[in-house]
């Protein structure tokens, strides 16, 4: 896989237009290339991601959003379970992380 997509260590309000302008070419790019090879999803980590708010839940459905777009799939990586947390209370989490079929 191509990707080298990643959250940075920090997201949260003050930071999260600078970081959507930064990651959004980035992420098209990535979902072209990955289109072009066949394949379908977009690997983004957030593995280094320690410091975040509610900003960050609005930054990856604007990349799943964008993926969507462009025919693919946004996989997130090395999630903080915060941040899973996060958006299950948010009510978002299947967006991220659909149920396993029964």
């Amino acid at each position: 896989m191509l990707s080298g997509l990643k959250l940075p260590a920090r997201l949260r309000m003050d930071g999260a237009r600078a970081a959507w302008a930064q990651l959004s070419p980035a992420l098209r790019a990535e979902a072209a290339q990955v289109l072009a090879a066949a394949g379908r999803e977009v690997r983004l980590s957030a593995a280094e991601l320690a410091d975040f708010d509610s900003s960050a839940l609005s930054l990856l459905l604007s990349a799943a959003r964008q993926c969507s777009e462009q025919g693919a799939t946004l996989k997130l990586e090395g999630v903080p379970d915060k941040l899973r947390e996060l958006a299950r209370v948010y009510g978002v989490a299947e967006l991220f992380w659909p149920p396993a079929a029964a």
